[in-house]
């Protein structure tokens, strides 16, 4: 059976900096001031993006002294992209079978 695509999780990383910071922490464990160096965004607004995220569950916190390090969640990554499999090969099969509903 084919599970739906989470749509609010594809709201979170439809902005162009979520996923920009997604791309980066896909790399490495980065703090926030590497965030700001990377992103160019400001403290406030980088903070904000951060929290959606967190709160989406698509990247975790480790503290570091004064220091906050943010982790991408790879499994939150990987069940996303196997919905999208899933949905990749139910189109692959309906074409192949070349199913599709009559007119009335």
């Amino acid at each position: 059976m084919l599970k739906s695509v989470d749509t609010d999780l594809m709201r979170v990383l439809a902005d162009p900096l979520r996923l920009r910071i997604v791309t980066l922490l896909a790399k490495e464990t980065l703090c926030s001031t590497h965030l700001i160096e990377e992103t160019g965004a400001r403290q406030t607004n980088l903070s904000n993006h951060l929290k959606v995220l967190r709160e989406a569950g698509v990247v975790e916190t480790e503290p570091c002294g004064r220091f906050t390090y943010y982790r991408l969640r790879p499994d939150v990554i990987a069940a996303l992209a196997g919905r999208f499999a899933d949905l990749a090969e139910t189109a692959r099969v309906t074409a192949e079978n070349n199913v599709k509903r009559s007119c009335p």
